[in-house]
């Protein structure tokens, strides 16, 4: 008999378990995975923006690049930088942020009061002057202003091509 009872206890405490599995998840538990979830997104959306971020800057940077390549090959036929981006088929050309490039020819002491300048105000280039006015799309001609710090540049007569505040 007393095994009868055992299988019986055994019986009532193993039904819960079998009637539970059948019923999914509780709100609380529900709610418990939410906010993890939250939490997770609320951590990787800033990284994502950074990273998307570095993207941008790093294709202005290859675009500055490949664009001073033209402007000096167009140099070299014709012994005079272009007027304009346009003069030799790059006027449509806009950076990551959707604007278009900024250039200014500086050969011969032409355009040197706008010429983009460093924190003595120097100008950066004695060429010309290549750059995109980054995410915020606001420039001014010394490196160092707020507006300016962003602007992704070519200085040195194309030794260094990056970000204006690391110049």
């Amino acid at each position: 008999m007393r095994e009868a009872s055992d299988k019986l206890c055994v019986r009532h405490a193993a039904a819960p378990l079998s009637r539970r599995a059948g019923q999914g998840f509780t709100l609380v538990e529900l709610m418990l995975v939410v906010g993890v979830i939250g939490v997770l997104a609320l951590l990787a959306f800033p990284k994502y923006a950074d990273y998307k971020e570095r993207v941008r800057v790093n294709r202005a940077r290859q675009d500055i690049i490949t664009m001073a390549a033209a402007i000096n090959l167009y140099w070299q036929d014709a012994r005079d930088f272009p007027a304009s981006l346009a003069a030799i088929g790059l006027g449509h050309r806009l950076d990551p942020w959707g604007r278009p490039y900024q250039y200014l020819n500086l050969q011969g002491g032409h355009n040197n009061g706008q010429a983009r300048k460093d924190h003595s105000l120097v100008p950066i280039n004695t060429d010309f002057d290549l750059y995109s006015m980054g995410p915020d799309g606001r420039s001014a001609p010394p490196l160092t202003a707020q507006h300016s710090r962003d602007d992704i540049v070519r200085a040195n007569n194309g030794q260094f091509v990056g970000v204006a505040s690391a110049y």
